[in-house]
């Protein structure tokens, strides 16, 4: 079985850390390497953390100034130092490290999930991203997360090396998860989100920052990347038709921000032009099924 590394930026998670540390603790296949990022924390996380260090020689933290929490362009640098740092301490320590995994502090694995994901790979050798699914629990029972298409998800993915090199590592951008998925896609790699290997999330997804602050960020996100209005539009009524109803207005707020506010969109044209073309299919689609009924 070949070796990964794991990353995870944490910041004010003294309710999640151990949970998610209990279960990467008890993988069926180790990592060589468990790398957090600490961005500041304020309430009694770096305590938690310096415990599980002094139990795990490879577990180790990297403690960042106090910084306002951001899931955009902040986000993004801090996943890629810590993936390019985990990648130089593989090659300091001289290990092999054949899997980058990013893994986010509030989530909790299934004991087997990376001895699953891993197979994977090695069933697939053009598989470049692969992720677990999400699910939470509500009422004492396991819910798959619903609304997501088949791709790779942002803190429950894991990458093989080859692939995080050949793109260019994480990139820094809004949504940067997505855009790694592109950036594979363009780049001649396979990619997949399975159903069978799962995390439980102990919040909702977007809702670190508050939902509507969220949902704000979603729409910047998607002006950045240069989503087709229609499609935004299709998907400020999808935020607005179910519940909790109001998060279509954020959204759309964002993506008017996105207009007023950026001077710049995604630099990589191609990714862009990917990004289009597929919200073209989808509107073409609609259109189609409408025309079909008439």
């Amino acid at each position: 079985m070949k070796s990964y590394i794991i990353v995870t930026p944490c910041k004010n998670e003294e309710d999640n850390i151990l949970q998610l540390a209990d279960s990467i603790i008890n993988q069926t296949i180790l990592p060589k390497r468990w790398i957090i990022i600490d961005d500041g924390s304020t309430d009694s996380t770096p305590e938690l953390l310096k415990s599980l260090t002094s139990k795990y020689n490879w577990i180790h933290v990297q403690v960042l100034t106090n910084q306002k929490r951001d899931l955009s362009f902040h986000y993004a640098e801090i996943v890629n130092n810590g993936l390019n740092f985990a990648l130089h301490i593989s090659k300091e320590s001289e290990f092999t490290c054949d899997f980058l995994g990013l893994i986010d502090a509030d989530m909790i694995l299934s004991l087997d999930f990376f001895e699953k994901i891993i197979t994977e790979f090695e069933n697939n050798l053009k598989l470049g991203i692969a992720s677990g699914t999400v699910t939470y629990i509500v009422k004492g029972k396991r819910i798959i997360e619903k609304g997501r298409d088949n791709l790779p998800i942002g803190g429950l993915r894991v990458w093989n090396k080859k692939c995080f090199l050949d793109t260019g590592g994480f990139p820094i951008s809004y949504s940067a998860d997505s855009v790694s998925n592109v950036l594979a896609l363009l780049h001649g790699w396979e990619i997949a989100r399975f159903s069978h290997i799962q995390g439980i999330q102990t919040r909702e997804t977007s809702s670190a920052e508050g939902l509507w602050r969220g949902y704000k960020t979603k729409g910047k996100s998607d002006y950045y990347r240069d989503y087709h209005p229609i499609y935004i539009i299709f998907k400020f009524f999808k935020y607005s038709f179910n519940f909790p109803y109001y998060l279509g207005f954020p959204y759309f707020y964002g993506y008017i921000v996105g207009i007023v506010k950026m001077n710049t969109k995604f630099e990589d044209v191609n990714v862009r032009k990917y990004y289009r073309n597929k919200h073209l299919e989808v509107i073409n689609y609609y259109v189609n099924k409408v025309r079909s009924r008439l």
